[in-house]
C-alpha cells in the first residue's frame, strides 16, 4: 500500500478542526481570546490529532455578524494581534504537522468597509460597481432573507446614495458585485497575500451566493455568464500559488447541484464541499434510531473525482440547519432533539450542541462521533466537540453555540482571568458549565470524552481507505445497524479495507451481514478493542454489539504486512 499518496492528496484523510479565535484562549488577559493564545494551545490540537485548523474570520469586523461582516480583508483584527502573529501561528501549527485555512468572506462586506462608504458618495465613484445596486427592488423578497428573524428583504434603501442595495445576510453586509473585473481583482489579491501568509486554502462562505448573479443589471449579467467558470478561475488560481491548497465550499445545496461546483468530473472548481445532506439525515437517523436514512444517502451519493471531497461534520458554528428535511421529518427531529422553541432556530434549524441533545450519554456519544469519523469523507470538528461542549441559550441566536473553549474547572474555564463581565461572550453553565466539562481534567482522564476522540482521529489516520476509498454499504439483517465496507486500492496495487459498523440503537443486538469480494482467510481485526472475528467462507460476519455499540474492523488478509 503506497500510503505516501495521502500527502499528495492530504485534505482526503485530514481531521480538520474549526476555532473561532477570539473564544478560544486569552494569553494577554484582556477578556477576548488571540492569536498568541491559540500558539499557547497548539500542541493539544497535535495531541488531538487535528491535521487541519480552519481559522474562522480574524479580521477586522463591523460587529455585527460575528467577524463575518469584514471592514479589511487583508489585516487582523488588532483585539487579536497583527499579522506577525499570524505567521508565527502558521509558522508553529505546521511545526506541528498542521496545515492552516481560513475563512474567505467575499460575497460581501461590512457597511462600514472602506469600499461601500466611497461607493455611497456618488454613482461616479469608481467604487460604486463594487456592489449590486436598483432603483427600485423588485417586489417582496421576505421569502429570500437568510435571517427572517432580523430582516423582511434582500434589499435596503441607502439615503445618502439614492438608491436600494442588495444584501443577501444582514443589511450591514451589501453583497459584493463579483461581476465586476475591479472586484476579482480585489478578491484575488486577498487570496495572494494570505496564501503569502502561508495559508493553505480556504474554506470559502456561502458560495452559491457568492456566485448568484440575483439583482445584477442586463450589462452585468452578461459579463459574469459563466459563474463556474470565475470559480474554476479562482481554482487555477490557489493551485498556482501552492499545487496542493484547496477551497472548502459552503454549498448547502442538493447532490446534483454540488457535482457542478466541485467541476464534475474535471474536479477542477471546489477542492471539497461540506456534506449538508449527509449531515441532516444523520440526525433524522439519531432521532428514529435507525440507520436507514443514512444508507439511503450514502448510495445516492454521487461519484467524484479523485481531486473531490465531501466533509463531514456534526455540528457547525453555524445553526444545524434541517432544511433539506421534509416538514414531517424536521418535527422529528425536534421533537427529539429541541423540542423547545428557544432551541430552534428559524423554523428549520437547531441552535444546540451534540453533547445536550443526546443527554450526555456517553454511549452515544461515543457512537456518534464514531460514526463521524467513519464516514466516507473528512471528518470536521468544531471546538469544544471534543470535549462534550454544551450550548448557553441565554445567548441569542447562532451565538448560544459559540462560548469561550472551556480548558480547565477554575474561573472562566481557565479561558481568560478576567472578571466574568469582561469576556467577550459568557460560558456555558449548569451541567456543561466548565466544572463538569474541561480539557484539563479529561486530558488525565483515559476514559474521557476527549481520550476517545483522540483514539478516533488516529484511527482514521490509519485507514486511508476511510478517506480516500470507494465505500459499499452493506446489507443487514437489522435496521438501526450502519455497515458500511471502504476500500482504497492506491496507485502501484495492493489494496486496504475496513468494515465499520455503527448501532444506532439503545438495545443491544447481534447483526449480520456479507463481505463482498472476501478473500480466503481473511479476518476482522477490530481496532479498538483488538479482537479478531472470523469471516464465513461465503463471507458471513456476525457481530455482537451493544447498546449504541460500534466496531471499526479492519480486513486482514494473509499477505497484510500493517501494523496490528
Amino acid at each position: 500500500m503506497l500510503i505516501s499518496q495521502t500527502a499528495d492528496l492530504w485534505w482526503k484523510s485530514a481531521v480538520v478542526y474549526c476555532l473561532d479565535i477570539e473564544t478560544f484562549f486569552d494569553a494577554d488577559d484582556d477578556g477576548v481570546g488571540d492569536i498568541s493564545g491559540l500558539v499557547q494551545r497548539i500542541d493539544y490540537l497535535a495531541e488531538l490529532g487535528v491535521t487541519c485548523l480552519w481559522l474562522m474570520p480574524f479580521s477586522p469586523s463591523g460587529g455585527r455578524d460575528d467577524g463575518y461582516d469584514i471592514t479589511d480583508h487583508l489585516a487582523v483584527d488588532p483585539r487579536l494581534g497583527d499579522v506577525g502573529d499570524m505567521v508565527d501561528l502558521v509558522r508553529t501549527a505546521k511545526s506541528r504537522g498542521m496545515r492552516v485555512i481560513m475563512d474567505l468572506v467575499v460575497n460581501h462586506t461590512s457597511d462600514k468597509h472602506p469600499w461601500f462608504r466611497q461607493a455611497r458618495r456618488s454613482p461616479d465613484n469608481r467604487f460604486r460597481d463594487y456592489y449590486v445596486w436598483a432603483d427600485e427592488p423588485p417586489g417582496d423578497t421576505s421569502d429570500l432573507v437568510v435571517f427572517p428573524d432580523a430582516e423582511d428583504s434582500v434589499w435596503q434603501y441607502d439615503e445618502k446614495a439614492g438608491q436600494y442595495y442588495l444584501h443577501n445576510f444582514y443589511r450591514e453586509q451589501p453583497d459584493l458585485n463579483v461581476a465586476n473585473p475591479a472586484v476579482q481583482a480585489e478578491i484575488a489579491k486577498i487570496i495572494g497575500f494570505w496564501m503569502q501568509m502561508g495559508m493553505d486554502g480556504f474554506r470559502v462562505d456561502a458560495v452559491p451566493f457568492f456566485l448568484d448573479d440575483r439583482g445584477l443589471t442586463p450589462q452585468w449579467r452578461e459579463r459574469f455568464s459563466d459563474p463556474h467558470g470565475y470559480l474554476r478561475d479562482l481554482s487555477f488560481l490557489v493551485r498556482r500559488r501552492q499545487g496542493d491548497a484547496i477551497l472548502l465550499g459552503e454549498v448547502n445545496l442538493d447532490y446534483e447541484e454540488q457535482v457542478d461546483y466541485f467541476g464534475g468530473e474535471d474536479g477542477d472548481e471546489l477542492t471539497m464541499m461540506f456534506d449538508f445532506e449527509l449531515m441532516q439525515r444523520t440526525h433524522l437517523a439519531f432521532a428514529r434510531q435507525d440507520a436507514t436514512p443514512i444508507a439511503e444517502t450514502l448510495r445516492r451519493r454521487p461519484a467524484l473525482s479523485r481531486r473531490s471531497q465531501f466533509a463531514t461534520f456534526l455540528r457547525n458554528h453555524d445553526e444545524l440547519t434541517l432544511d433539506k428535511l421534509t416538514d414531517s421529518e424536521r418535527q422529528e427531529v425536534f421533537d427529539a432533539f429541541g423540542p423547545e422553541e428557544d432551541m430552534q432556530l428559524f423554523g428549520r434549524g437547531l441552535r444546540r450542541r451534540l453533547p445536550p441533545m443526546l443527554e450526555g450519554d456517553p454511549r452515544r456519544l461515543r457512537m456518534a462521533y464514531s460514526l463521524l469519523f467513519s464516514l466516507p469523507g473528512t471528518p470536521v470538528l468544531f471546538y469544544g466537540e471534543e470535549i462534550g461542549m454544551g450550548e448557553n441559550l441565554e445567548r441569542p441566536g447562532r451565538m448560544a453555540v459559540r462560548t469561550p473553549m472551556q480548558w480547565t474547572a477554575g474561573k472562566n474555564g481557565g479561558f481568560s482571568v478576567v472578571p466574568p463581565s469582561r469576556l467577550v461572550a459568557p460560558l456555558t453553565t449548569g451541567a456543561y458549565g466548565p466544572e463538569h466539562v474541561n480539557a484539563e481534567d479529561q486530558r488525565r482522564d483515559p476514559d474521557s470524552l476527549l481520550a476517545f476522540l483522540t483514539a478516533l482521529a488516529h484511527r482514521y489516520r490509519e485507514c486511508p481507505e476511510v478517506g480516500m476509498g470507494s465505500t459499499a454499504v452493506l446489507e443487514t439483517d437489522r435496521p438501526a445497524v450502519l455497515a458500511h465496507c471502504c476500500t482504497w486500492t492506491p496507485y502501484g496495487g495492493g489494496s486496504s479495507r475496513s468494515l465499520l459498523v455503527h448501532n444506532l440503537s439503545h438495545e443491544a443486538t447481534t447483526v449480520e451481514m456479507h463481505l463482498p469480494q472476501q478473500t480466503e482467510g481473511t479476518e476482522l481485526l477490530d481496532l479498538f478493542s483488538h479482537e479478531r472475528h472470523e469471516v464465513g467462507r461465503d463471507g458471513l460476519v456476525r457481530l455482537e454489539l451493544d447498546a449504541y455499540g460500534h466496531h471499526w474492523l479492519r480486513l486482514l488478509t494473509p499477505d497484510d504486512r500493517r501494523l496490528r
